[in-house]
């Protein structure tokens, strides 16, 4: 089942690369898969199916145009809005509006573990999680890429998407029934490269921090025994009183 899914998520990748962006149907209304629907139902499982839907509504946006900030075919989509937008079509699942909050959506999975359907998240901008695409099996995976260009779908082996790669993460999908949007859970877990960039800054605080609490500490030690010194001054110098005016008494009596 599921290697009939990759070979039909490559094949539709090539042919749809030809298609339109299919226009927004009415919110209640499941979207008409047309003329797809049937090669979907005949090989796949109830989850393979939902995924099914989830690829073609997603290639069924081929050729729509990037817009940053967009969230609608009708006047352009950016990264996140593409990935928003298949989602609550064909799952009926709401995920996050950004690309850094879809990366706490669902759980994290290993990069050999990825299957259609999987969010795949890349560092183009300068920040972690900045682009978030949908993979389709085969190392390929379709998004909204930037400024000028369209949905397109990409290699995410060639050497500009690898040395970007961020992680990737499974959003539960559910069976294909149409139902009542959900809201994707997010959890409170950080993405592997997200969390080790938090340990090293935690760890480089730390680092800066230990020379100032040493010299902190130093200066402390130095100010008690400055004070304790002036403490045994303070009790010798009426000690040293008392025995001037002995002296001094001694002196004055009489023979």
């Amino acid at each position: 089942m599921k290697l009939h899914l990759h070979l039909f998520a490559i094949i539709l990748a090539g042919f749809m690369s030809f298609a339109h962006a299919e226009p927004e149907s009415g919110v209640g209304n499941k979207p008409n898969l047309g003329i797809f629907a049937d090669p979907i139902a005949q090989f796949a499982a109830p989850g393979e199916e939902a995924v099914g839907d989830l690829l073609l509504q997603a290639m069924s946006l081929m050729g729509v145009a990037y817009r940053f900030g967009g969230s609608s075919p009708e006047t352009g989509l950016d990264c996140s809005g593409f990935i928003q937008y298949v989602f609550r079509k064909s799952l009926r699942v709401n995920l996050p509006r950004t690309s850094a909050e879809m990366a706490r959506a669902g759980r994290v999975i290993e990069r050999d573990e990825l299957a259609p359907g999987d969010l795949v998240f890349y560092n183009t901008r300068g920040f972690q999680y900045s682009h978030v695409g949908l993979y389709l099996g085969g190392n390929k995976f379709i998004h909204s890429p930037r400024t000028g260009k369209s949905v397109e779908v990409v290699n995410m082996t060639n050497s500009y998407w690898s040395q970007r790669f961020n992680g990737a993460r499974r959003v539960n999908r559910g069976g294909s029934e149409w139902k009542e949007p959900v809201t994707a859970r997010v959890t409170n877990d950080r993405p592997p490269a997200e969390k080790k960039l938090a340990e090293k800054k935690a760890a480089d605080k730390k680092s800066a921090d230990k020379p100032a609490a040493e010299k902190k500490s130093r200066s402390s030690t130095r100010a008690e025994r400055r004070k304790a010194a002036r403490e045994q001054e303070a009790e010798r110098k009426p000690a040293s009183r008392k025995k001037s005016e002995q002296n001094t008494r001694k002196k004055k009596k009489p023979d």
